[in-house]
């Protein structure tokens, strides 16, 4: 899981918009990709420089730039001088800390959500995606090359539904709708994980169960962190009070809507069992330790009276009567074995063995 908490402090003093890359540096160099299409058209190209993005400024056409890689502060800087962004909107992006969120300006929308994958390692892997919407324009700004967006480039590649026939607002719901969709393939990892652990909690929990309920317990945090706010992002993108999304778009950022309200019922329901499997580890380790006192204190019991009967003809005194008796040894096993055996048959009556 990434940290929740990023390194800020290199940010401290400076001037409200300078821009400080905060985060790991998940790329080797920064990839500007454009697919520009309408309904009769589409170009799919790499930009070999943010200056080539001039070429499609106040294009008819939807045009989509991804950019991979947020580490090189001259490319985004260039890229916000080509396209009006504000300082402080292009501080955010190379911030990577950022929680989900709209802002909303004449021109166009910033949102900022998390992009989560479940890894081979069942480990959630998060990115933060930056995303700006105006007319005819988005632009993405990724962490690193590979995204959840294959099904979004299939779709406009091959003029698949109504994707190439609508407007940039459109193009924003399908990125939003991958993201949320690929939650519920994070959750469903998080699921499988979760079954095993009750499953080891039942049988035979040991103290790296404990560490995975950890993990876990962990993992759905930052979860709920991530679909918390955004769930608010995609309410006020409903409500219909934005220029850059028409009134035929709002119902599909709804449906997005509704399954965010559904990863986040799923969240707090694996966050209630995961909370319960740690009541169950402790309980589970209580009374494997009851189950171990109780046999001691079973043995200490039958060996109480026994230690008595040693302890007595343990005793050197010259004229107890029984020293001089020749079956008096034989006569003391027979009374500690007796009362052990006396005490094992009462100890299986009343159902403590």
């Amino acid at each position: 899981m990434s940290r929740i908490i990023k390194k800020t402090s290199k940010k401290a003093g400076l001037a409200p918009g300078t821009l400080v890359h905060i985060g790991d540096k998940k790329a080797d160099r920064v990839r500007l990709r454009l697919i520009d299409y309408d309904a009769d058209h589409l170009l799919e190209t790499d930009l070999k420089s943010a200056e080539e993005c001039l070429k499609i400024k106040g294009s008819p056409t939807v045009s989509w730039i991804n950019v991979d890689g947020l580490h090189d502060i001259n490319v985004i800087e260039q890229i916000g001088k080509n396209f009006s962004i504000h300082p402080l909107i292009l501080e955010d992006i190379v911030h990577t800390g950022q929680r989900p969120k709209l802002e909303v300006f004449d021109e166009f929308l910033f949102i900022v959500v998390k992009m989560l994958s479940y890894g081979r390692n069942q480990e959630i892997n998060a990115e933060q995606l930056s995303l700006i919407v105006g007319p005819n324009l988005v632009i993405s700004f990724q962490e690193k090359e590979g995204d959840v967006f294959k099904g979004v480039r299939e779709r406009i590649r091959k003029g698949k539904g109504r994707i190439r026939k609508m407007g940039s607002d459109y193009l924003c719901y399908a990125l939003l709708d991958a993201i949320v969709d690929n939650y519920f393939e994070a959750l469903e990892g998080l699921g499988e994980e979760i079954e095993e652990l009750e499953e080891e909690l039942v049988t035979d929990p040991t103290h790296s169960t404990l560490q995975e309920i950890h993990k876990l317990r962990g993992d759905i945090i930052f979860l709920r962190r991530s679909v918390w706010p955004l769930r608010e992002v995609i309410n006020e993108l409903t409500r219909g009070d934005f220029v850059q999304i028409s009134n035929e778009t709002e119902i599909y950022y709804r449906d997005v809507y509704d399954h965010t309200i559904q990863v986040m019922d799923t969240v707090e329901t694996c966050r209630d069992i995961i909370s319960g499997m740690l009541d169950m580890y402790l309980s589970s380790i209580s009374n494997k330790m009851n189950e171990v006192m109780k046999v001691l204190t079973i043995i200490a019991t039958i060996f109480i009276p026994i230690t008595f009967v040693a302890g007595v003809y343990g005793m050197n005194f010259k004229y107890m009567p029984e020293l001089e008796w020749q079956w008096g040894y034989l006569a003391a096993w027979v009374i500690i074995v007796s009362i052990a055996a006396a005490m094992v048959v009462y100890f299986k009556k009343k159902n403590w063995l």
